[in-house]
């Protein structure tokens, strides 16, 4: 039971970190959003590639981070387990994010979606039959953006786990045994 109870409480902290960054740089290009009318639009734009260059290595190099140290703390820790704690870690990383996405999109900013669907409706290659199915979703677009994130972000977690954690070796040469 203490090793499920430290794996969960060392990838609870790791994905608070992770989540809390995917959300920092969120708000960061949130805000860049607003200011698009006071600066040159390229200028912006190269901020927000670099905001987003900034946000993947940071996540990238901690989850590394995290499962090396997870490791290192524990010496029997093998590539299974360093692999589990990526992929919880991954999860839970998805889920405080999408949560927060849906907070957002619900809550704060409530017609995010209805804006993205006005810019389509002036697409000439669009009838008036699609037009209305766009317009039909609307009202569940947050719920899809936050299984559509949920997913995407625990299997870009999931892929980084599987990397980061393929040569990990315990220390004990009888772990297979036991």
């Amino acid at each position: 039971m203490t090793e499920k109870k430290s794996i969960w409480e060392s990838a609870g902290k790791a994905g608070l970190v992770l989540g809390g960054i995917s959300i920092a740089y969120m708000l960061l290009t949130m805000l860049t959003g607003k200011l698009a009318g006071s600066g040159p639009a390229f200028l912006l734009g190269l901020v927000n590639v670099l905001l987003w260059v900034a946000k993947l290595a940071a996540c990238i190099y901690l989850m590394r981070y995290f499962i090396l140290k997870f490791a290192a703390d524990d010496p029997t820790v093998d590539n299974a387990r360093a692999f589990r704690f990526g992929t919880l870690t991954a999860l839970l990383s998805a889920l405080l994010y999408s949560a927060f996405y849906l907070a957002y999109v619900s809550f704060i900013a409530p017609d995010t979606f209805e804006e993205a669907i006005s810019a389509l409706t002036d697409n000439p290659l669009l009838d008036s039959n699609s037009i209305a199915a766009i317009e039909e979703m609307i009202p569940r677009m947050p719920t899809i953006s936050f299984f559509v994130n949920l997913i995407w972000c625990w299997l870009f977690g999931t892929v980084l786990a599987a990397i980061f954690s393929r040569n990990i070796s315990s220390s004990n040469p009888f772990i297979d045994e036991q």
